[in-house]
């Protein structure tokens, strides 16, 4: 085994070390998934790792196929367990942004637009999760931004080819999780210990669903 197939293998044990708390509060009833976010962000996961397939990313887009397929598997969860399935105009918006990639692609013969595209919509989707970890910064998990942070900087490692295609995603991902890090630990620092902050279910699914793939 390579190093750069080691370096894979790591990430994707990161992947689904980073989503099993999350699989988990679904399967126990405490996480209510929202569905047609999970599907787009299935999509457009999977995309990318064709994308990065197509480019010659070789084992270092490994982890983000593990990400696609966990994706898809907590949209079928949150489905057969009825989870959220209300549908706001943004969330249109994402997914018809997604599905003019496909197009995009097969016409340009070229993954790269569509993985820039995928990429805009994938960190446009940090938009609420950063606002509410200014206002409050105490109930993210720094571990969890910084979990994935880890796992995307190793995957550009483990890519075998190096390229806008295959090093722009997970790139993005990375500096939208190092900039969420930021902002909770200096809002910390800010705030009294401890304010109080809303823990509820949607909560927990803005802090885990920030930076899938």
């Amino acid at each position: 085994m390579s190093h750069k197939e080691l370096l894979s293998a790591l990430a994707m044990v990161l992947t689904v070390a980073g989503f099993l708390p999350y699989i988990r509060g679904i399967l126990k009833g405490t996480v209510q998934a929202h569905v047609f976010s999970w599907v787009i962000w299935g999509t457009t996961t999977l995309v990318v790792f064709l994308a990065q397939l197509q480019a010659h990313g070789g084992a270092g887009a490994w982890a983000i196929g593990v990400s696609a397929g966990i994706t898809v598997l907590i949209a079928a969860l949150a489905f057969a367990r009825r989870g959220d399935l209300a549908i706001t105009r943004s969330d249109w918006l994402f997914f018809t942004a997604a599905m003019a990639s496909l197009p995009l692609w097969y016409l340009n013969t070229d993954p790269m637009w569509a993985v820039v595209l995928l990429t805009v919509v994938d960190i446009t989707g940090f938009g609420p999760t950063l606002r509410k970890a200014y206002r409050f910064p105490h109930a993210e998990s720094l571990g969890f931004f910084a979990l994935f942070l880890l796992r995307n900087l190793i995957v550009i490692l483990a890519l075998e080819s190096y390229s806008v295609t295959t090093v722009l995603f997970p790139a993005a991902v990375a500096l939208a999780c190092a900039g969420l890090i930021g902002v909770v630990w200096l809002r910390r620092r800010q705030l009294a210990p401890l304010p109080a902050a809303p823990h509820t279910t949607r909560s927990l699914r803005d802090s885990h669903t920030a930076a899938r793939r």
